[in-house]
């Protein structure tokens, strides 16, 4: 393979946590005052930091989000992982192909550290992380699209930049990775190709990933 590095978002790229994430968090802003069909909050929060989510509803009505939004949207949403989630069809073949070709590989995801554990331990996935591997906006002062939390996957992983490839399914995403100086290829099984402008390739089932890092 030709990258040295491999960063994998996670939500809806290794966990198949998008389609319940943006359920709940729609709902839960729509029981909040501020109605969000699923589609919006899709468009809108996919791929970003929470925070993405109080900025965009002050600037939008000038009101904040309660104190314990952050706690209640967690709860809920982890709770759903344990009864609902499940891993990206093909997410362990291809990390077992990366192990077998001995490509260094990671996560680097808007999510907190407990939310990226909770989906892992509920798919089953953890068995393919260690500790060290895992990366969250948690770690760094901005989240996607800047480039910060790719910047330093790669400096803890001990690549540079222009050696790894980020595999993304957010704009936010793509734009951080490109950003970062890195090749993005773009997972377009929720997201359209034309909302991933910008990366360097695209696939929509995720064990046709290996052949593009060829």
């Amino acid at each position: 393979m030709r990258y040295d590095l491999v960063i994998f978002d996670n939500d809806g790229v290794l966990v198949d946590s998008e389609p319940i994430s943006n359920t709940i968090l729609s709902g839960y802003l729509s029981e909040l005052g501020h109605p969000t069909t699923y589609d919006e909050s899709l468009r809108d929060y996919m791929g970003a930091a929470v925070h993405r989510v109080h900025d965009l509803i002050q600037e939008r009505t000038g009101q904040r989000l309660p104190d314990d939004f952050d706690a209640t949207l967690h709860a809920r949403i982890f709770a759903a992982f344990e009864q609902e989630l499940t891993p990206v069809t093909g997410a362990a073949e291809v990390l077992g192909e990366l192990v077998a070709h001995g490509v260094p590989y990671c996560v680097a995801s808007s999510g907190s550290h407990e939310r990226i554990r909770v989906g892992h331990r509920a798919t089953g996935i953890d068995e393919w992380f260690e500790e060290e591997w895992i990366f969250s906006s948690e770690d760094v002062g901005r989240g996607k699209p800047a480039p910060d939390l790719f910047l330093l996957a790669a400096e803890r992983m001990g690549v540079a930049p222009e050696r790894c490839v980020v595999v993304e399914d957010s704009q936010l995403g793509v734009e951080a990775a490109q950003a970062a100086g890195m090749d993005v290829y773009g997972f377009t099984a929720m997201t359209p190709a034309e909302r991933l402008a910008g990366a360097n390739g695209f696939f929509s089932k995720l064990v046709e990933l290996p052949e593009l890092l060829a």
